[in-house]
Parts: C-alpha cells; structure tokens; sequence
C-alpha cells in the first residue's frame, strides 16, 4: 500500500481543519479519496476516530459540507473520516450509466464479478486500508474507532461494525438500507457486484448478519417517518428491527416525525450520534 498523500484542499473550521486527500489505494487499485476534520484539541493529545459512510451518489465531500458534524466533532474531541462512496474513472464500460449502480454506487462490499472485482474493494478498503492509512498519518488511537453512515453508508456502516465486533467500539445509522438482500438497490447491486447466488449476499446484509452472528454492542438508528425510501421498500428497518429482537441484540430505532431522508434530517440528529459514539469511544 502507499501511503503517500496528496493534499486537495482544506478549510479552517471550528478551531480545527477539514482536509481533503486523494491517495493511490493497493486494495481498489486506483487513486482513492477521503476527507477527515481534525479538531484542534489532536495537537495537545490522540483522539479517537469516527468513520462516517456516506450514501448513493454522494463523495467525500456531501457529509463534510452538510452535516454539521464538525462542530460537535470538536465539542467531544473526534476526529472524523469521509471516505468516497466507490472508486472513480476506473475504465470499466457503463460504470457512469446509472445513479445506484457503478460510480457512486459501491455498496461497501467487496466484488467478486468481472468487470468490477479489481476496483470495487470497498469492504475491505474501509475496514483494512483507510484505517491503516490514517493510523499512520494522523494523531489517532487506532484502537478507539466507531462508524456511522447514511443510507447505502448506514447499510455499510452496520455490516463493518457486525462483522468485526472488535475493530469498532459504536455503531449508528441514518437512513440505513438495513436487509438489501430484500430491496431492489441491494437485489440490483448485489447480483451486479456478486452474482446470482444469494448465499453469497449473506455476508453483505446486516439483518441476516445479526441472525448468523448477533452482536454485542447496542446499536443507535435514526429514520425519518417522511422517508420516501420507507413506502418504496428499500430501507426494511422492520426486518433489521425483527432480526435484532430475535437475537437480544440492544437497538435502539427512533422513526422521527415528519423527516425525511435527506442532510437536513441527518443535521438535525448528528449530536445526537456524535454524543452516543464520544461516550462508547471515552
């Protein structure tokens, strides 16, 4: 892996800085991005670390300029990372052709069909590389990291966090999409990344992973009752709620009135998660 970064752009932002890097990934194999914000309270001390994954067409850049994450980042001492939601201009043909599919559109899982398993790495980008990544260059505690996400993110944040209990100490979602074997962004992305064998997605779907594995940390999940996604069936946060139950895992599912699913509803809870994952993580 190298670990050589390239300085995009960065911004002065309550005390601390938001960054912004490109880096050539050995896992995706092609230049990858990320953005972290730095608080100013890393220059007397470590900080634990919160990765946040971001949704279908969104890059680096959506949480950092949207959330309002940084202020409360700073507040409780966190250092944040946005990794990009997939690999870009990697050549492959049609990977621009549709908005949840391809670019934009990683899932978080490791591909194992060609034309899309040499870069669509993102599993294991985001739980071995990155971190690595940071560990080296940045003032963490590489053993104090939470994650959280939104949508396809809060789908990857889930499965990150269930498939190694140990790496993360917190968990949380907006929005997740929750049993994507169920839904036609997951039943589109996974026969796409995948293949038609659906034991295969398993390993990929939070609700069947709390059913095979449970899991011993609680888990904090945020939905808008005004969700578009929740009529159209995309989210499931029944099954993922079912599953939990069945298991004895700890959730907590908060449906919040009127809002739906976009940054204005994650800006509306993000101290909330912020709080929640300080806690776990101090």
């Amino acid at each position: 892996m190298s670990t050589e970064l390239k300085l995009v752009k960065e911004h002065q932002c309550f005390s601390g800085k938001v960054s912004y890097y490109f880096h050539s990934s050995s896992t995706c194999n092609i230049e990858m991005r990320f953005s972290i914000y730095i608080p100013q309270k890393a220059k007397s001390k470590l900080l634990p670390v919160l990765y946040f994954l971001s949704g279908l067409t969104c890059t680096e850049e959506n949480f950092m300029a949207k959330a309002g994450a940084q202020k409360f980042a700073a507040k409780y001492g966190l250092i944040l990372v946005v990794p990009d939601t997939s690999p870009r201009n990697t050549g492959i043909k049609n990977e621009n052709d549709n908005w949840d599919f391809g670019t934009g559109a990683g899932f978080y899982i490791d591909a194992t069909l060609e034309p899309w398993k040499k870069h669509y790495q993102m599993y294991s980008y985001v739980v071995k590389e990155l971190p690595e990544l940071i560990a080296k260059k940045f003032p963490i505690q590489p053993d104090k990291q939470s994650i959280f996400g939104h949508s396809m993110g809060g789908h990857g944040a889930l499965i990150c966090a269930i498939k190694n209990p140990a790496k993360y100490q917190s968990v949380s979602a907006f929005s997740p999409i929750a049993a994507p074997m169920r839904c036609p962004w997951g039943e589109k992305a996974f026969s796409n990344y995948l293949g038609e064998n659906q034991e295969n997605w398993r390993d990929y779907d939070a609700s069947e992973l709390i059913l095979n594995y449970g899991y011993n940390h609680p888990i904090l999940i945020d939905i808008g009752t005004a969700d578009p996604f929740l009529s159209q069936k995309q989210l499931l946060p029944e099954v993922f709620e079912e599953a939990c139950q069945k298991k004895g895992v700890n959730l907590t599912l908060r449906m919040q009135k009127n809002y739906d699913h976009s940054y204005y509803f994650i800006a509306s809870f993000i101290e909330d998660h912020i709080r929640y994952h300080a806690e776990a993580l101090n």
